[in-house]
């Protein structure tokens, strides 16, 4: 990947990459942000390479010819991995994250996505929302979590409705916290906990304001302690309609965590999945207000769909079956 950031995607290569050196496996692990990407894989047998532009990936990818397969992600790296002249014998495996095709920001930046896409010899979706929207074809690998703990009782956790995301437009976090002002909660004693920092972070807390909860909403900027905060929390909000799958809903699943999101996107396949009754329809945000507080009001409710959510996850979204599914698209190609 070419960045030195730590977000969605760095923190899916980083416990993909666990999970296949678990496997057996020797893995190279090329950009993202360098201290976080080595704490959270935290393996001495996981390499780490520094680099965040195109040119610099595409240099590591030079040294590293001998590798079996490259697993691209962004188109950034799709870029860096056509300019590695040193290593054309490599297969290369895209991995999708977004619902959206390549170089949609201009005709010129288009051109050269297409161009660096002829390198590729297989592509892994996400989820089937971004399968759909995508130039075809591809395999769909959903993502996985680690499991947690066992789970805290409803009994246990904080009167907390978090909120863990990147305050981007795209997240729509304003719509976290109108859903917050209009369940009334805030009058109770609750508190909105918003885990993340971006650009709208003054329109956000100015928004709070407005609504009449400026003071239960609280800013807690970048968080590395992100399952501490689940584990205390009593309900998840997931408002992006779009989004393409959501490690962070399947991370509340695995602490038991129960979650209310906008039925959309990736969230189809996931919680809406196995707990429909605490989605809403796009844009309904009362109907989203509503089921909060109905959860915030029920532990019994909250503890039973908590236990319901950690199965699934355990069944269906572990970042084991994500390994084996990938190495079978690398093993395809190869």
């Amino acid at each position: 990947m070419c960045t030195d950031a730590f977000a969605g995607v760095e923190r899916h290569i980083a416990m993909l990459a666990v999970a296949q050196a678990d496997s057996g496996h020797e893995v190279v692990v090329v950009g993202g942000h360098a201290r976080t990407m080595r704490e959270v894989m935290d393996r001495p047998d996981i390499r780490h390479v520094a680099a965040s532009t195109v040119w610099e990936v595409s240099r590591a990818l030079g040294r590293l010819g001998d590798a079996s397969v490259f697993n691209v992600h962004m188109t950034s790296a799709e870029i860096a991995a056509a300019l590695a002249r040193r290593s054309r014998r490599v297969p290369v495996v895209a991995t999708r994250h977004f619902a959206a095709t390549r170089g949609r920001s201009s005709r010129a930046a288009g051109l050269v996505a297409r161009l660096a896409a002829r390198r590729i010899s297989a592509q892994i979706a996400v989820s089937r929302f971004v399968a759909d929207r995508i130039e075809p074809t591809s395999t769909v690998v959903v993502s996985g979590v680690a499991p947690a703990g066992e789970p805290r009782a409803a009994s246990a956790r904080e009167r907390r409705v978090l909120v863990a995301q990147r305050l981007e437009p795209e997240k729509q976090t304003a719509d976290a916290v109108r859903i917050f002002a209009a369940s009334g909660l805030a009058a109770e004693g609750w508190s909105l906990d918003v885990a993340g920092e971006g650009r709208q972070r003054r329109r956000l807390e100015s928004l709070a304001s407005q609504l009449g909860v400026g003071q239960a909403v609280r800013f807690l900027g970048h968080r590395s302690d992100t399952a501490e905060l689940m584990d205390r929390a009593a309900v998840l909000l997931a408002p992006r309609p779009d989004e393409a799958l959501g490690l962070t809903v399947l991370e509340a699943m695995s602490h038991g965590l129960p979650v209310v999101a906008a039925a959309g996107g990736g969230h189809l396949e996931t919680i809406c999945t196995t707990a429909p009754e605490t989605c809403y329809s796009i844009g309904d945000l009362t109907a989203a207000a509503s089921l909060l507080a109905e959860l915030a009001h029920d532990p019994a409710r909250r503890n039973a769909l908590g236990q319901r959510l950690r199965t699934a996850q355990l069944r269906h979204f572990s970042v084991a079956a994500q390994a084996a599914a990938t190495e079978a698209v690398y093993r395809s190609v190869l």
